[in-house]
């Protein structure tokens, strides 16, 4: 199936690695401009170099995106080398998890300044990207992508600050797709479960010390809780993100779509 993303401007936030790099790949795969957004320059780099192989075109950037001025001078750099903007991914950001017994009220702020803000800015950057290029006769449809987390939905002890985070950003997420449907913006979310990535091996092996077992142990007893019997590979997570970020999906916004391994069916 043609998603007619060729030639699309794309710009990933987190995109140099993990979920993120993997929605890069997808989307230059699909011949669009690719750009990511990353803190760190050796991330950006090894993905700059990959790409170069694959005879892929690809921006890198580096930028804090927790801070208002660091997404708008990365959207003022990257509109100068695209011309304009049709899609944006946000991937970037994670909140950190704590024993439940060592959470304090300092941990729901940082949180929320480590995931729930880079999201909130580069929306803010994209939308504001959409309505110069409308004000300028554009009428093509855009779209954004928000790559959350099951734990918005789900409760999960060690991760109520992470969690709160998440679920400010699903709230966001519906809000502004109301809000700018009419102006042929659509936003949509994912939200996924234990995905092999750096991330989750931090996550095993934070719950395999603090339940005084080993990864291999914590990550048995994952597999055999998710029904599918395995956790998500990056790429499945991408496939989802370009349907969602396509034309095909033309009548899809507000949308959540949880990727959990059915470990938590919705009606």
């Amino acid at each position: 199936m043609d998603l007619h993303l060729h030639g699309k401007r794309v710009i990933i936030t987190g995109g140099s690695k993990g979920i993120g790099l993997a929605c890069a790949r997808a989307f230059a795969a699909e011949g669009a401009q690719v750009a990511i957004v990353s803190r760190d320059p050796a991330h950006l780099e090894a993905a700059r170099a990959e790409f170069a192989q694959r005879g892929w075109p690809l921006l890198a950037h580096a930028r804090d995106l927790a801070s208002s001025a660091g997404c708008e001078q990365a959207m003022a750099s990257l509109e100068e080398q695209f011309g304009a903007l049709d899609i944006l991914v946000n991937c970037a950001g994670a909140a950190k998890k704590y024993p439940l017994q060592t959470l304090e009220p300092a941990n729901f702020h940082e949180a929320l300044h480590a995931k729930f803000t880079p999201y909130l800015n580069m929306q803010h950057q994209a939308l504001r990207s959409f309505a110069r290029q409308r004000a300028a006769g554009a009428q093509e449809d855009k779209a954004i992508v928000n790559i959350i987390g099951i734990g918005g939905r789900h409760v999960m002890a060690n991760h109520l600050a992470g969690g709160l985070a998440n679920a400010a950003l699903l709230f966001l997420n519906a809000g502004l797709a109301n809000a700018h449907a009419a102006s042929g913006i659509r936003i949509n979310a994912i939200n996924p479960g234990l995905t092999l990535t750096s991330r989750t091996e931090q996550t095993l092996a934070f719950e395999a010390e603090h339940g005084q077992s080993s990864v291999q142990a914590v990550l048995k007893a994952k597999e055999a809780a998710l029904p599918i019997g395995r956790l998500a590979q990056p790429e499945e997570i991408a496939d989802v993100a370009l349907f969602l970020a396509s034309p095909r999906a033309s009548y899809v916004t507000g949308a959540v779509i949880d990727m959990d391994g059915g470990l938590h069916p919705s009606l």
